[in-house]
Formats: C-alpha cells, sequence, structure tokens
C-alpha cells in the first residue's frame, strides 16, 4: 500500500471547507427573523431651525424635523393622488404648541406656524420580511413669525392600514435663534 500525502491534503483540506460551510449554515439556522408589531413606531431626532428665503427670494425660517421610523408589516406610505389638486389624505401628522405668557398652549389650526398635515410617500417593502425602518426629514417654513416665538411639536404617522404610530414630542425651540436640539 503507497501513501500519497498529496491526496491526504487534498481530502482533508475538502473536509475542513465542507465542515466550515456547515457550521456556518447551521448558525444561520439558529438566528429568529426580527418581528414588529404591525403598527408603526416613531422616535424624535433632531429639530434644526436656520435662516433660508421663500420661493420669491424673500427671508424666511425654517425648522427641519428629523425623527426614526419603524413598520413591522410594511405598509407606510400613500400613493401619489391620481388626481391633481388637493387630496385629503395625509399620513403624518403635526400638533404645535406655542408659549404665550410662560405656558405652551396648543395653537390653533389657523396659527400662521401651524403646519400641514404631510404625506410620507409610497414604500415598498422587498423580500419575505416586511419590516421597514428609517428617518425621515420634514421642513416646516416660517414666512410669518416673531424672533421671540417659542414652539415645540406633537407628532405621529398612520400607515395604510389606519394604524396609528405613538406620539413622540419634539424639543422647544425659538424661531429666532438659529440651531440644532438633540432630544433630551
Amino acid at each position: 500500500m503507497i501513501f500519497d500525502a498529496g491526496m491526504y491534503r487534498l481530502h482533508m483540506k475538502n473536509a475542513i471547507i465542507i465542515t466550515v460551510i456547515m457550521v456556518g449554515l447551521m448558525m444561520a439556522s439558529c438566528w429568529s427573523v426580527e418581528t414588529l408589531p404591525p403598527e408603526p413606531a416613531i422616535e424624535f431626532r433632531a429639530f434644526t431651525i436656520y435662516d433660508t428665503t421663500d420661493i420669491l427670494g424673500n427671508p424666511a425660517k425654517a425648522g427641519k424635523i428629523t425623527f426614526y421610523f419603524e413598520d413591522g408589516d410594511g405598509d407606510l406610505g400613500l400613493n401619489p393622488p391620481i388626481e391633481p389638486g388637493v387630496d385629503p389624505s395625509s399620513n403624518l401628522f403635526f400638533r404645535l404648541y406655542r408659549k404665550v405668557n410662560g405656558t405652551f398652549e396648543p395653537a390653533a389650526p389657523s396659527d400662521p406656524l401651524y403646519p400641514s398635515e404631510y404625506r410620507i410617500p409610497y414604500i415598498d417593502a422587498d423580500g419575505q420580511n416586511k419590516i421597514i425602518k428609517g428617518t425621515i426629514d420634514v421642513t416646516i417654513f416660517y414666512l410669518f413669525y416673531n424672533p421671540d416665538d417659542t414652539i415645540y411639536y406633537d407628532f405621529w404617522i398612520k400607515d395604510r392600514s389606519g394604524n396609528e404610530s405613538n406620539t413622540a414630542t419634539t424639543c422647544i425651540v425659538v424661531l429666532g435663534e438659529n440651531g440644532t436640539c438633540l432630544p433630551e
């Protein structure tokens, strides 16, 4: 019987490769698939106030609100309106609070600082796991404001199934002071 060291090394190399692949597959099968509830969840991340100009070139202020979202069944966002014009469906809602005589009060929807309702565009979740996560930036323009105006917002989202998220709250900002505030 003749011993061939080259063949022995080749068989050992193949056995090691097969073992590594099998161990990798067994470990991957042990990981569970992430699940989240079907109701969307949001988390406030930042509110930035800065100087800008409106579409006519007039000086204005803008506020950019950044928030994180996740939705367990991946049905967030709406299709664009079929007909041009005003579409009453929205899925991102804001409630403005203004400081009046040292106390924050809910502002009326007619308040010039009150933002519109917004429409998150249709998000399609690919693959078997429909969970979607990400961040959204919303810019609000302030054309008529007093530099001492002190405000904050409550906001929430709604998915296509009608599930509403938790309500998140921004930090307090003074419109006359540029900068970014973060959650406390």
